[in-house]
C-alpha cells in the first residue's frame, strides 16, 4: 500500500505549496498570517511522509491543533465558517489512522488522525448552525383586526391596496398545514427557455369575480376556474419579444368593478400593461378587449415618450386603481445611455382610457401630456416597482428608481437628484406631489426602491398612526407617516465613503440610515467573512477581498474594482414585505449577495452591450454596460470563488419577523437549503440548511401561517408566524420566486394557496418554470 501513502504525501505537498504561496501573497496584502506557515507545515508533512519520517504525523497533528484553535478564534462556533477552515485539513488527517500509514511513521500518525477526527466531530457538534438565528420568545398575544371586503378573495396584487399580503382566512392552520396536498396545476404553455433572452414567470394571481386572473411573462392573460385551475378564457396581446432582457416579466394584473355605474359594456374589467408598452382593458366575463377603452381596448403608452426602442421601456408590475383612475409607471432599461425614455408616472381613466394626469418630475407643464412634437423629460427616475394606495387620503405611493445610467451621476438634473431612489406620495386625482422621502442620495449603486410600500396602522399608546413601511435594497426599513412622509422611526444621516470615485463624479457626503428600525443590511464585511468549499478557494477569496476597494456601505464605484454590499439585488427587492396586523409582525425576506463593480473607460466598452437587454443580460453577466453619453461603462459580477460559490460566508437569505410595537426583531432565521445548489453549478442534493438567496415574497394568514417559496431552491414552505418554525414544505418543479396568494373556492369553500413555479435567471435558479400550483387540505371523504 506504499502507493497510497505516496499519493497522500504528494497531495499534502502540492496543497501545502499552493497554500504557502497564496498565504505569502495574502500576508503581503496585509491579510491573515495563518496561511503562510500553515501551508509550509503541510508541505513539510507531505515531504516527510513520502520519506517515512516520523515527524510527519506529529507535525500534522500540531498543524491541525493550531488550525482548530485559530478557526475558533476567528469565527467562534459558526458551523459554516468552521467548515471552510477545518473540514479539508481534518479529512486529510483521517488517512493517518490507516494501519499502513501508522506502520510507516509510528505513533505520530495516530495523533494526526485523532486531531482530524476531533476537527470532524467539532463540525458535527456545531451542526452547521448559524449565529444569525434569533429565536422567538414564547407565544404572542393576538388581537384580530376588522377588515373590509370578502375575506375569501384576493382582489389586488398585494391582497389589498396597502400591500400587506395578509389574508384573514383560518381554514389552514399551524395544526393541519402538514396535511396540505396538491389540488391542481396550471401550465401556461410558454417555454421560458425558448425566448432569445429567458425570463421568469413571476405573476401573482388575483381571485375576484369567481375567477383567478393572471398573466405570463409574454403578457398572455388567463382567467382560471379557482376550483380546478382549468382556463375559462385566454387573451394574447401578441407582444414582440425583441430587445428582451432577463427581467422581462408580468407580475400581475389589476381589476375594476364598475357594475354599479356606466358603462353597460365591460362593467368588470381586467387591466393589464405589457412589454410592448400597451395598456389594455379586458372584459372579465369574456377576456375580450373593452371597445370603449382607448382604441378598441388598447392605449399606446409610448405616446409622449419620444425616441424609444424595443426593450427600453415597458411595464412589469401590476397597475393600481384609485376610484376611476389607473396609475402606472414603467421599467426603463438600466445603464444604456444618458438619453433614455422618461420615468413619467401617469393616470388614465379606467372607462375611456383617456389620460387624466401625468407626473413628469422634470417638467410640471406636462401634467396633461407634452405638446405635439415634444416628449416627457428623458432619463428621469422611473417607477417599475408595485405601488400602493390609501383611498381615504387619495394618495398613491410611488417607489422610484435612480436616473439612468445607474452608476454615473455627474450629469443628472436637480429634479432627478431630488426624486431618485425615493418613495413619493402623489395626489390620486391630479398627480401632484404631496411629499417625497429619499432613501439613497445621489444613487450610484442601482439602489432603486424596488419594493411596494406597505401601509400599516402603527400601534402607539392610545391608538394608531397611519404609517408606511418602505423596504429598500440597502437593507434599510424606513418607517414614515404616510400623511406627511415624516419619519416615525429615527433616521440619521451618516458620513458616506468618498475615496475612489472618478474625477468627473460628485458624491453625497452622507446617506440616510433608519436607526429606529432593525437593519437587515448585514454587518460590514471583513476578511474573516470570506468563505469557500475548501481552505484553498477561501484563501483565494481572502486575497481577492484584500485587493478590492471597500469602505463599507455606499463605497463609490471607480476605475478600481469595488465591493457592493448589499448588492444591487438587495437587501429587499420587488417582492416586498408582509404585515400581520393581528400579531403586529412585519415579515421580511432579505438577500445577502455581494457584487463586484468597476467603471471602465469608454474606449474599452466597445460592443460589449448588444442592446437594451444587455442591461440585465442573462448569459454574460460580466459584459460591460455601455452608459453611453458618459466617459465610462460599468462592469458588474458576483463575488464568487473559482468554484462558483459566493465568497461571503452564509447565510445568503434570511426571514425576519419584526415586532412593530417595539420595533425589534421577534425572530430571524436562515431559510433554504443547498439541495438544488453547489459548486461549479452542480446540485449537492442534500437538504442542509444554509440560507439561500431569492426574490419571491411572503403571504401571512390570520391563522398564524407564513407561506414562502422565494429561494434558489425548488421548494415551497409554511412557517409559524409567531416563532418562525418550519411546519410544512413541498418540492416543486422550479423555485417559487413569485409571491404566493390564498383564497376560498366559491363552490367548495376550500382554502387554496397558489404560487407560480418560476425559477429565476439573475440568481441562476434553474430550470425556469411555467406552471402554477394550488395546494389545499384534503376534501372530506377523499
Amino acid at each position: 500500500m506504499i502507493w497510497l501513502v505516496r499519493l497522500l504525501a504528494a497531495l499534502l505537498l502540492l496543497v501545502g505549496i499552493a497554500v504557502a504561496l497564496g498565504g505569502a501573497w495574502l500576508a503581503w496584502l496585509g491579510g491573515s498570517p495563518y496561511y503562510l506557515p500553515g501551508g509550509v507545515a503541510v508541505a513539510f508533512c507531505g515531504y516527510w511522509l513520502c520519506r517515512g519520517d516520523r515527524r510527519a504525523g506529529w507535525l500534522y497533528a500540531l498543524f491541525l491543533t493550531v488550525t482548530i484553535l485559530w478557526a475558533l478564534w476567528e469565527v467562534g462556533f459558526d458551523g459554516w465558517q468552521l467548515t471552510a477552515r477545518i473540514v479539508g485539513p481534518a479529512l486529510f488527517g483521517l488517512p493517518f489512522l490507516l494501519p499502513f500509514v501508522r506502520r510507516r511513521i509510528g505513533r505520530g500518525a495516530l495523533a494526526a488522525g485523532l486531531a482530524g477526527l476531533a476537527g470532524c466531530l467539532l463540525i458535527l457538534g456545531c451542526a452547521l448552525r448559524s449565529p444569525m438565528e434569533i429565536a422567538a420568545e414564547g407565544g404572542r398575544m393576538t388581537t384580530p383586526i376588522a377588515l373590509s371586503g370578502d375575506p375569501g378573495q384576493w382582489p389586488s396584487w398585494g391582497r389589498d391596496d396597502a400591500g400587506t399580503r395578509f389574508s384573514p382566512l383560518t381554514q389552514i392552520t399551524p395544526a393541519n398545514v402538514e396535511k396540505l396536498q396538491l389540488a391542481w396545476t396550471f401550465d401556461t404553455g410558454h417555454d421560458p427557455m425558448s425566448a432569445p433572452v429567458p425570463s421568469p414567470l413571476q405573476s401573482t394571481p388575483l381571485m375576484v369575480d369567481d375567477k383567478l386572473l393572471l398573466c405570463t411573462q409574454t403578457n398572455i392573460v388567463f382567467a382560471l376556474d379557482p376550483e380546478t385551475g382549468k382556463p375559462l378564457w385566454r387573451f394574447d396581446p401578441k407582444v414582440d419579444a425583441k430587445g428582451g432582457s432577463a427581467v422581462r416579466t408580468c407580475r400581475g394584473v389589476a381589476y375594476h368593478d364598475g357594475s354599479n355605474a356606466a358603462p353597460a359594456t365591460c362593467p368588470r374589467r381586467v387591466i393589464t400593461a405589457t412589454y410592448g408598452a400597451q395598456l389594455i382593458a379586458l372584459d372579465s366575463a369574456t377576456g375580450r378587449p373593452c371597445p370603449g377603452f382607448g382604441q378598441s381596448g388598447f392605449v399606446d403608452l409610448n405616446q409622449g415618450m419620444g425616441r424609444t426602442a424595443p426593450g427600453l421601456y415597458y411595464i412589469s408590475s401590476a397597475p393600481v386603481i384609485v376610484g376611476d383612475v389607473i396609475v402606472l409607471g414603467g421599467w426603463v432599461a438600466d445603464n444604456v445611455s444618458t438619453d433614455e425614455p422618461s420615468g413619467v408616472v401617469r393616470g388614465y381613466d379606467v372607462i375611456t382610457g383617456a389620460l387624466r394626469w401625468a407626473w413628469d418630475m422634470g417638467n410640471p407643464n406636462n401634467a396633461h401630456g407634452p405638446p405635439a412634437g415634444q416628449a416627457y423629460t428623458r432619463s428621469t427616475p422611473n417607477s417599475w416597482a408595485p405601488m400602493s394606495v390609501d383611498a381615504k387620503l387619495r394618495l398613491v405611493f410611488v417607489p422610484t428608481g435612480n436616473a439612468t445610467p445607474d452608476h454615473f451621476g455627474a450629469y443628472r438634473s436637480a429634479q432627478s437628484e431630488k426624486y431618485s431612489s425615493s418613495v413619493v406620495a402623489l395626489d390620486a386625482g391630479t398627480g401632484a406631489v404631496r411629499w417625497s422621502f429619499q432613501t439613497t442620495h445621489h444613487d450610484l449603486w442601482d439602489y432603486d426602491v424596488a419594493s411596494q410600500p406597505t401601509l400599516i396602522d402603527l400601534p402607539v399608546p392610545g391608538g394608531a398612526v397611519p404609517a408606511l413601511v418602505q423596504p429598500t435594497k440597502r437593507g434599510e426599513l424606513f418607517l414614515l407617516d404616510r400623511r406627511t412622509g415624516k419619519p416615525l422611526a429615527d433616521v440619521r444621516e451618516r458620513p458616506a465613503p468618498q475615496a475612489g470615485k472618478v474625477p468627473e463624479e460628485r458624491l453625497s457626503p452622507t446617506q440616510p440610515f433608519s436607526v429606529g428600525m432593525p437593519s437587515l443590511a448585514g454587518d460590514r464585511i471583513s476578511e474573516r467573512d470570506m468563505w469557500g468549499i475548501t481552505p484553498i478557494d477561501q484563501l483565494w477569496c481572502r486575497i481577492h477581498f484584500r485587493k478590492l476597494r471597500y469602505d463599507g456601505p455606499n463605497t463609490p464605484p471607480g476605475l478600481t474594482e469595488s465591493l457592493l454590499y448589499p448588492s444591487l439585488g438587495g437587501g429587499m427587492n420587488w417582492s416586498g414585505v408582509s404585515y400581520d396586523p393581528d400579531r403586529r409582525l412585519l415579515l421580511v425576506n432579505s438577500i445577502y449577495y455581494p457584487t463586484l463593480m468597476q467603471l471602465v473607460p469608454r474606449a474599452t466598452v466597445g460592443g460589449g452591450a448588444k442592446g437594451p437587454g444587455a442591461s440585465h443580460n442573462a448569459t454574460d453577466f460580466a459584459a460591460p454596460l455601455p452608459m453611453a453619453g458618459t466617459p465610462y461603462g460599468a462592469r458588474l459580477r458576483g463575488f464568487t470563488s473559482p468554484l462558483g460559490t459566493l465568497c461571503l460566508a452564509p447565510p445568503y437569505g434570511r426571514m425576519t419577523a419584526i415586532d412593530m410595537t417595539t420595533r425589534t426583531i421577534a425572530w430571524q432565521r436562515p431559510v433554504g437549503t443547498v439541495q438544488d445548489s453547489g459548486p461549479l453549478g452542480l446540485e449537492i442534493g442534500l437538504p442542509i440548511r444554509m440560507g439561500m438567496p431569492g426574490f419571491g415574497g411572503t403571504l401571512v394568514t390570520r391563522s398564524g401561517l407564513t407561506f414562502f417559496g422565494g429561494l434558489k431552491e425548488r421548494a415551497f414552505r409554511a412557517f409559524a408566524t409567531d416563532t418562525g418554525k418550519e411546519l410544512w414544505s413541498v418540492r416543486m418543479p422550479a423555485s417559487g420566486n413569485a409571491n404566493p396568494m390564498t383564497y376560498v373556492g366559491p363552490r367548495s369553500g376550500r382554502q387554496f394557496v397558489v404560487i407560480a413555479a418560476t425559477g429565476h435567471v439573475t440568481s441562476q435558479s434553474f430550470p425556469l418554470g411555467r406552471t402554477f400550483h394550488a395546494y389545499a387540505l384534503p376534501q372530506e371523504g377523499k
